[in-house]
């Protein structure tokens, strides 16, 4: 792979997990309270608008790399984001992981590793 191509997979990366974190973030704050006034309370919490604008530069990001990749290994590839997000989950909001679902990170992380090296 290229460094470009290198490059904008990381970004991809960077760019959904810390989308998927501000969401996290947003969503979890004690207090918000329960239906409409629940999404407008998580509408006024600047997570929510970070986590929107990651996903936009995210999305950029994604065109340009698909534009450089196949897309049969553009998407095994972006299946890493699964594993960032999982593992930031973890660091930061002490989500717990099962047996189970650290065999899937592992498995998850293994593919990624062999179409990365093919």
């Amino acid at each position: 792979m290229s460094a470009t191509v290198v490059t904008l997979w990381l970004l991809n990366v960077l760019l959904d997990t810390f989308g998927q974190l501000s969401f996290k973030a947003a969503a979890a704050a004690p207090g918000l309270g329960e239906g409409a006034a629940r999404w407008r309370a998580m509408a006024r919490r600047p997570w929510i608008w970070i986590g929107v604008g990651c996903y936009v530069g995210e999305f950029l990001v994604w065109l340009a790399f698909l534009s450089l990749v196949p897309l049969s290994e553009g998407v095994l590839l972006g299946s890493i984001n699964i594993v960032a997000v999982m593992i930031a989950g973890r660091i930061l909001f002490n989500e717990r992981f099962s047996p189970l679902r650290t065999a899937g990170i592992l498995l998850v992380a293994a593919g990624v590793a062999v179409v990365g090296l093919a």
